[in-house]
This record gives structure tokens, C-alpha cells and sequence, in this order.
């Protein structure tokens, strides 16, 4: 006989975040997780001002042992004509949305009563959920547990995010893959930009290294197109303060199981492009990257992101590198996998005061106008 599995106790509303310990000791549990929700990277967020001190938590335990949280908050929104809904923790630099839920045979029980805790919180209201991904584990079994409730939802967009699960040998990555004509060219353009100089490739992951990165990469950000617009991270003193907050503490107990790590593609010595990378529970997620526009002829991005793929094989630092990109990325014909990421508003039941149909309507109407409004501008 299969033993029940006792539905866990649900704590929803604006709840503290979970004691350092459980929150670390859940991430570890979860399966394919993403960091944004991660400790270090949410107090990154607060010191920075991109995150109140009191932010909100659904929190679910079982047997006194955390097993699900997600931070949220409540605000109005135009899907809602102006009334409030619930969201996920956003900011400029989150990817991803799914809770962190731990693994095991629990793992439904887990996930029914992250619902049942996610309709209290909002109080009954709808909720908005950008960058779901909807292949993992946790977005799947969410999505899965919603329908189980007898929750309305719709998607009111989705794409396919890059994401390379890494191989036996990079020899492996490279065999059959389906964009020859890509690798030509960076091949070729590596050839061009060696050329000018020596090319070197560095990674550091702590300490000195790590801050000298993190400046470079910021002034490197700034001398570009962004700086131009205004939004490159140095432009926004709480931009370039969340940048130093998340990759500016030294390894150890302080970080919890995300560790930083930025890669540098250097042309005698100076660096030519950067990257900022987060990395916990076998994924690594490509959070920024910065080139130097004048060798931008040379894709040296691109030819930094091909050198993360040889040592992601190499050194095996992660089983999965994530793009955190959106539609249209470069990376398309580099990585050879996807991961459907969607926006959707989700109902529980009994709330009808404005029509599933309605909001998603209202939605991708707020979409367009958004993406009229960057044409316009040139972006």
C-alpha cells in the first residue's frame, strides 16, 4: 500500500522571506532551479532599492521543513483595468519566474498547496506570471497543479528561449549541429579578431578577479549603444549597485549555493567583451553581456559566448547553460535547445469580476503598445 502524503501546511499573505537556512537548504532540494529566487540574489535586489525590505512570500512547508516559496507582490495592472493583481517578483534583471519547490515524491502534494496558498495571498485575485518556463519542472508541475484546482488560465505570449545542455565532450556539442553556417562564420571572425592582437579568454568567479570584472564590465556596457540610451547598468546608480551586490561577495557560506562567475574575452590584455553569469543547481544563467562596439565586426560576443560553451564542456561547471534571453537572440544559432517560456494570467475560481478573455485581450494590447512605442525609438 502507497502511504497518503499529508497535504503541507501553507503560509500565504505577506509572510516574512524563510530563515537563511531552509531557504539555501531549499534551494539545494529543487529540482532545475533558477536563481533569481535564490537568497543571495533577492537581498542583492534589496540593498540595491529593487526590492522592498518587506517583500511578500508564500511559503509552504511540510513536516516543518520548507518545500516551496515564491516571493510576490500585489499591484495594479492595466490586464485588471487598473485594479490589482498578483505577481511573481519581477525586476530588470529576473529571467524566470517558476517557485522554487523542492524535489520528491511529495512534489504534487507540494504543488496543490502552493496553488491553494497563491489564490489566499492574492485574495482570490487574478494573477499575471511573466517568464514562466513552461518545460521545467517546477513551471510544468505549477501549470499542472493550477488545472487540478480548477483555475482559469491563458497565455498571453510565449517564445522559445536557447538553452544548451551540455555534452559528453565539446567535440560531442559539436557534432551534428544543425547551424554549421554559424560556427563557420564565428570560426572566421575569431580568425579576424586574432588577427588584431592576442586573444585570450579568463574566468574569475571571487574575490579581486571578480570585482575587476564586474567594473569592467559596467564601464565596458556604458561606452556602448546602452550608454547612448541611458540604460546601460552604470547609467542607474541602482542598477550598478545590484551588480555589485550580487557579484561582489566572496565565495563562501555568506552567498548560499549561487556563486557568480564572470567570463572575459580579452584583445592584448583589454578586455573586448564580458559576461556575468550566475551559477546553482547545475545551471548556469548567462545574466549580461557586454562587447566593445569598435570590434563589433568580429562578433566578439558572440565569440565569448562560443568560448563559455568549449569550457562549460571542458570544466564541467554546469550541466545546463541558460541564455536568460528573449525572442530573437543571437545565441539561436549557437545553443541547440529550447525552453518555452510564456507569459500567463492565471484565475481560481469563483472571482469573475472581469473575464479571463478580457485580460488576456487587454494584455497583449499593453504588449503592443510597448513594442510600437521601442520601434518608434529605434530600439
Amino acid at each position: 500500500m502507497i502511504p497518503a502524503v499529508h497535504m503541507p501546511a501553507i503560509e500565504a499573505g505577506p509572510s516574512d522571506a524563510p530563515d537563511a537556512a531552509e531557504w539555501d537548504d531549499l534551494f539545494a532540494r529543487a529540482r532545475a532551479p533558477h536563481p533569481h529566487y535564490a537568497r543571495h540574489v533577492v537581498a542583492a535586489h534589496q540593498r540595491a532599492g529593487l526590492a522592498p525590505e518587506a517583500l511578500r512570500f508564500v511559503k509552504i512547508r511540510r513536516a516543518g521543513r520548507l518545500e516551496a516559496a515564491l516571493p510576490y507582490q500585489l499591484a495594479r495592472d492595466v490586464s485588471a483595468l487598473g485594479g490589482r493583481v498578483a505577481r511573481p517578483f519581477l525586476s530588470p534583471f529576473v529571467t524566470a519566474t517558476a517557485p522554487l519547490v523542492a524535489d520528491g515524491p511529495a512534489r504534487d502534494a507540494v504543488l496543490d498547496a502552493l496553488v491553494a496558498g497563491l489564490a489566499a495571498a492574492s485574495g482570490g485575485r487574478a494573477w499575471r506570471w511573466p517568464l514562466l518556463p513552461l518545460d521545467g519542472p517546477a513551471g510544468a508541475g505549477l501549470v499542472a497543479a493550477m488545472d487540478r484546482a480548477g483555475w482559469r488560465r491563458a497565455t498571453v505570449a510565449a517564445f522559445a528561449r536557447p538553452v544548451l545542455d551540455r555534452r559528453a565532450s565539446h567535440d560531442a556539442f559539436l557534432e551534428g549541429h544543425p547551424h554549421k553556417g554559424r560556427l563557420k562564420d564565428l570560426r572566421r571572425r575569431a580568425k579576424r579578431l586574432g588577427e588584431a592582437g592576442a586573444v585570450t579568454f579568463a574566468t574569475a568567479t571571487a574575490g579581486p578577479n571578480l570585482d575587476q570584472a564586474v567594473a569592467a564590465f559596467l564601464a565596458l556596457e556604458r561606452a556602448g549603444w546602452k550608454g547612448a540610451a541611458g540604460t546601460a547598468m552604470a547609467c542607474r546608480p541602482e542598477h550598478a549597485a545590484f551588480a555589485r551586490a550580487l557579484f561582489g561577495q566572496k565565495k563562501g557560506p555568506a552567498q548560499g549555493p549561487v556563486g557568480a562567475r564572470a567570463d572575459i574575452l580579452a584583445l592584448d590584455g583589454r578586455p573586448v567583451a564580458i559576461s556575468l553569469a550566475l551559477v546553482g543547481g547545475g545551471v548556469a544563467t548567462l545574466l549580461k553581456t557586454a562587447y566593445d562596439e569598435v570590434q563589433r565586426a568580429c562578433a566578439p560576443g558572440l565569440l565569448l559566448e562560443a568560448e563559455i560553451v568549449r569550457a562549460c564542456h571542458h570544466d564541467a561547471f554546469a550541466d545546463r547553460l541558460d541564455s536568460a534571453t528573449l525572442a530573437g537572440s543571437a545565441l539561436e544559432g549557437l545553443y541547440r535547445e529550447r525552453e518555452t517560456v510564456a507569459e500567463i494570467i492565471a484565475m481560481p475560481p469563483g472571482r469573475d469580476a472581469l473575464s479571463l478573455e478580457r485580460r488576456v485581450a487587454l494584455a497583449r494590447f499593453e504588449h503592443r503598445a510597448r513594442d510600437e512605442a521601442r520601434r518608434r525609438l529605434g530600439r
